[in-house]
């Protein structure tokens, strides 16, 4: 990326103002200008997200969006990079979604989430069986948050970005077993991600009891049995890996899949390029 160290604040206070000039060559050729200096442009842009003039403040916006998703980007592409199978899953789904929505605040849905949890600890009988402690989160989680599956618009990209699964309340299999992993992990409960072929599961495991959680069903309870019913009247067939818990990596990989494929679906091609990158750091 280039550097603006000669650049007085005046100078790039005009240059940013010339986005709004009519002619539209000058306006690309300011546009690629201030791209050129990368993430450091931000600073002397957003001011003009701001200005009285609606065409400046229209292309200042978009420029400054531009950039944010850009700086995003590289940074969910170093977590995928850096982190190994046990990566923070919760923090690369917050990047991931900063990739598209690049003001989202993570703190505070981290902070949502520690109020769910804090509500729940207060509801729960911990000396009680599994299935009254999962019955108890589902009906917060499901009945009281009203988080459900998005049956009506499976393929909505929404669907897999967790800020828009929580301002929505709605989401696909896996973003849904992540709102549920992610509340169950402030209980210190012991539960996990089951990466089933065509469909994503939780399952509760202790030294006596094994239960599977659909969260897109409304936190449907099931047994190992009716998962391995489930998997043979698929074209996947049943193997004992499929019900095995999955990595953090793992998790972020398959995410990271599924809005490949929808954005395949789409034709948006920009879209489908960026998370095939994802896609390769993730499966280093």
């Amino acid at each position: 990326m280039g550097r603006a160290p000669n650049l007085s604040e005046g100078q790039r206070s005009a240059l940013v103002s010339l986005l709004a000039d009519d002619d539209a060559t000058i306006y690309q050729t300011v546009r690629r200008k201030i791209l050129s200096y990368g993430v450091e442009a931000t600073e002397w842009v957003r001011p003009h997200t701001l200005s009285s003039d609606p065409v400046l403040r229209r292309r200042a916006t978009e420029v400054l969006h531009y950039l944010l998703r850009q700086d995003a980007d590289n940074r969910f592409l170093g977590f995928c990079l850096k982190h190994g199978e046990d990566c923070n899953v919760e923090e690369g789904c917050w990047l991931l979604a900063q990739t598209q929505y690049p003001d989202v605040n993570p703190a505070a849905y981290e902070a949502m989430l520690d109020h769910f949890a804090a509500e729940l600890r207060q509801r729960f009988e911990f000396k009680a069986g599994a299935e009254s402690l999962l019955a108890t989160i589902n009906h917060h989680v499901f009945n009281t948050q009203g988080f459900a599956g998005n049956d009506q618009n499976y393929y909505d990209p929404e669907n897999s970005y967790l800020n828009r699964v929580i301002d929505r309340r709605i989401g696909n299999p896996i973003s849904l077993c992540l709102v549920y992993l992610f509340i169950a992990r402030r209980l210190h409960l012991p539960i996990a991600g089951i990466g089933m072929p065509g469909h994503f599961l939780c399952r509760y495991q202790s030294s006596t009891e094994e239960i599977y959680i659909d969260a897109f069903n409304r936190g449907k309870l099931l047994t190992r049995a009716d998962c391995i019913k489930y998997l043979t009247q698929t074209s996947y067939g049943y193997q004992e890996s499929f019900l095995n818990p999955v990595t953090p990596r793992r998790i972020l990989l398959r995410t990271c899949t599924n809005l490949h494929q929808i954005y395949q679906h789409l034709e948006l091609t920009h879209e489908r390029e960026r998370l095939q990158r994802y896609i390769v750091a993730l499966s280093k």
